[in-house]
């Protein structure tokens, strides 16, 4: 029985040669990279970093995706994401960009959101069990991811588009299919093709029985519900490859094993590199170090300062895991790089091409709203900015709702704001230079509000006493 689904399908419209002033449209640039074929180029980018099995099958991957050696074309790739969290994150993002790359290349992809096996839990790379989650939060949670890439798919076929007919992009929840499947007919059907020496001897086990916590039967079932998503997938799709994190191999393993226990047909596996911190941690919910994909959890411009943090030794590899600008434009960047360092081109370009692609083209305008606003001094930025943008910009802050009476001094605003303490005290803090409105020091008490100075024109102020404390006012009946 075909699942129901959630599907989202696009496909580029040939958009004509528009690129930079001496650079070649983008959809020649790739062309370029077609033709050395896909799986090298993405090696020589790093984002595809093992391929499993390598050989010894009839039809060898690299096979799969040429048209000259009598591939099919289109194959058909999928990626699952487990609905542990509401949102993606950073961590995700190489798996959904090597999606993005077999889509540009003509192939059909599915992101495979794991509404059933959320609830089991993941142990791959993970030296504990994860928290329980119950049917009602895994099932909000499928729903929010299922919306964030369906999202993240419209901006890319939006702003990325090449020229070229891409393959279709598909959001499947895997609860579709097990919901309802009766436990003894599941396990009599799928578990007697699994052996129990294999599956203990997948890295992920190990380590994990080896630990002081063990491994619950629910966590050790995972692999094999995840391989048979990939069957299941293989039956009603045609999908013959899937695509992972490193620390997902075993799991991929697994699903080749089974499907070609019961088919004899050769499937493969693809594995995408971790994202870890500086620290080496891998970034995530339980490193409790994720930078969010949702603008609620992480704003655009905190996603945008992320990227245009890393430093030099970094960004260079994070440009060809993270964007689609070719390997040429890159060295180009680079070299750049060299001559004017003090610029921090490649950041800004890491930065914007990834805000753009997560937030859209108003959430990069957002990122440089604030980074002007809050790095520049920018009144000009203040001034378009609106409240959700001052929300996030400065997420410590309180914001008050303000009636502005004739004659509001500097005094009154900062004390109905509970900005400074009653008294001579909060008088001085005004006299001896701690406090700002938008960026320009004030001096005096009793100085009325100016609209238009004190008052932007979106009918805002900032305030700031100190250094660190900002307040964040919208005036009323202006």
């Amino acid at each position: 029985m075909a699942a129901p689904m959630l599907r989202c399908i696009y496909r580029s419209p040939w958009l004509g040669t528009q690129g930079l002033s001496g650079v070649l449209p983008l959809g020649l640039r790739e062309a370029h990279s077609a033709a050395q074929g896909l799986l090298a180029v993405q090696k020589a980018r790093g984002l595809f970093k093992e391929f499993f099995p390598e050989r010894g099958t009839k039809t060898e991957l690299p096979e799969l995706f040429d048209r000259g050696t009598g591939g099919k074309f289109p194959q058909t790739i999928y990626c699952g994401f487990d609905p542990t969290a509401d949102s993606l994150h950073v961590g995700h993002l190489l798996a959904l960009l090597g999606l993005f790359h077999f889509q540009r290349a003509g192939h059909n992809v599915i992101a495979l959101v794991g509404g059933a096996t959320a609830r089991l839990g993941d142990p791959s790379g993970h030296t504990k069990e994860r928290e329980a989650l119950d049917a009602e939060r895994v099932h909000s949670n499928a729903r929010a991811l299922s919306q964030g890439l369906k999202a993240l798919a419209a901006n890319h076929q939006q702003l990325f588009a090449n020229g070229r007919t891409w393959g279709s992009f598909t959001v499947l929840d895997n609860s579709a299919w097990y919901q309802k499947q009766d436990l003894v007919d599941f396990l009599a059907a799928v578990a007697g093709h699994f052996r129990m020496g294999t599956l203990l001897s997948r890295l992920s086990v190990q380590a994990r029985l080896k630990s002081s916590e063990g491994m619950s039967l629910a966590e050790f079932l995972y692999q094999v519900l995840q391989a048979y998503d990939f069957y299941y997938l293989f039956q009603h799709y045609g999908c013959r490859v899937q695509l992972g994190g490193s620390d997902q191999l075993g799991n991929i393993m697994s699903g080749y094993e089974f499907i070609h226990k019961l088919t004899g047909e050769d499937v493969f596996g693809i594995s995408v590199p971790l994202i870890t911190s500086t620290t080496g941690a891998k970034l995530g919910k339980s490193a409790g170090n994720a930078v969010w994909l949702n603008r609620d959890k992480t704003s655009p411009f905190e996603l945008y300062q992320f990227f245009l943090r890393q430093p030099d030794d970094l960004v260079e590899r994070y440009l060809k895991l993270f964007t689609f600008l070719p390997l040429p434009e890159i060295d180009h960047i680079m070299q750049l790089h060299v001559t004017e360092p003090e610029k921090r081109g490649p950041q800004k370009r890491l930065a914007a091409e990834v805000t753009k692609l997560v937030h859209g083209q108003e959430g990069l305008a957002s990122a440089k709203r604030c980074t002007q606003a809050l790095y520049h001094s920018s009144i000009d930025a203040l001034e378009v900015m609106s409240d959700q943008e001052l929300k996030e910009l400065f997420k410590e802050a309180s914001f008050s709702e303000l009636v502005l009476d004739p004659g509001t001094s500097v005094l009154d605003t900062c004390r109905k704001a509970n900005a400074i303490p009653d008294g001579p005290r909060g008088y001085r803090m005004i006299t001896e230079g701690g406090v700002s409105i938008n960026h320009r020091q004030v001096t005096n008490p009793e100085s009325v509000l100016v609209v238009g100075q004190h008052i932007l024109k979106n009918g805002l102020s900032l305030l700031k006493i100190g250094k660190r404390n900002f307040y964040i006012i919208k005036w009323l009946r202006l």
